[in-house]
């Protein structure tokens, strides 16, 4: 842990997000984001974005540019297509982790239209969370990369979904480019209980249900805590949940 960083648990509620809504998406924003800007809410340690989407069948983000940024999507309900200019394609739903390094440019991609895919129709949304952190370098060849967990998290404990620390090599997570941090997740009954990891730079966010946090009380849907310089608190489910960890041993400068 880091001595000169002040310890601090700092709670963020779903309703202080950023909010976009265009019809067919549904957009909560835990940092600046686009033209949502503050400059006192920027980044968490090496995360820079985490966005709570909701996207109505049929629609998605058309073909945008990326670059210099290690992308992790995670979904809860439904599928998303991912199509990007280096040739990759796939369909993500829940369980499956999806990484994509954008490095020196990359265009993608991202809509619900795995029915038309599949050859079936439905008509369900598909509810992920986006997150952003910097790569260890600039200009890295662009990559992607998806590997289901699901299995894993069964157990109920906290897995590593995305990483790019040592100590997770051998772990059935995606490697991230970037050697200071990882992601885990969890899915929870209701009295089952986590224990956070001890780092410099800890995001906790509850994507659905609701926990309650050693020494914080309840937390709801969408809400978030950010921790610095202090980390090791249970986690314990009163509602089935589940949650997102970033775990992260360096920060970007303010």
């Amino acid at each position: 842990m880091h001595t000169s960083l002040t310890p601090q648990v700092d709670v963020r509620r779903a309703s202080e997000r950023f909010t976009t809504e265009i019809g067919w998406l549904d957009s909560k924003h835990s940092f600046s984001f686009g033209h949502h800007y503050d400059d006192a809410n920027t980044h968490h340690g090496l995360l820079l974005v985490n966005n709570d989407d909701v996207v109505r069948p049929g629609f998605g983000f058309d073909t945008h540019p990326h670059r210099d940024m290690e992308i992790v999507t995670w979904v809860l309900q439904g599928s998303l297509v991912h199509q990007d200019s280096e040739g990759h394609n796939g369909i993500i739903y829940p369980g499956l982790a999806q990484r994509m390094s954008a490095g020196s440019g990359i265009l993608h991609s991202e809509k619900n239209d795995s029915w038309r895919l599949a050859g079936a129709v439905h008509d369900e949304p598909v509810h992920f969370v986006q997150m952003w952190v910097v790569p260890d370098e600039p200009g890295i060849t662009p990559g992607y990369e998806q590997l289901e967990i699901d299995a894993e998290l069964l157990g109920g404990g906290l897995v590593p979904v995305a990483s790019g620390m040592d100590k997770h090599d051998g772990a059935a997570a995606i490697r991230i480019k970037n050697r200071y941090a990882a992601l885990h997740a969890a899915r929870l009954r209701p009295g089952r209980h986590v224990e956070l990891p001890e780092a410099p730079f800890v995001h906790l966010f509850v994507p659905r249900g609701a926990v309650e946090l050693e020494g914080a009380g309840r937390l709801e849907t969408g809400d978030a805590v950010r921790f610095t310089a202090t980390g090791g608190q249970k986690v314990t489910a009163t509602e089935p949940a589940e949650i997102l960890v970033w775990e992260m041993h360096a920060s970007l400068a303010a």
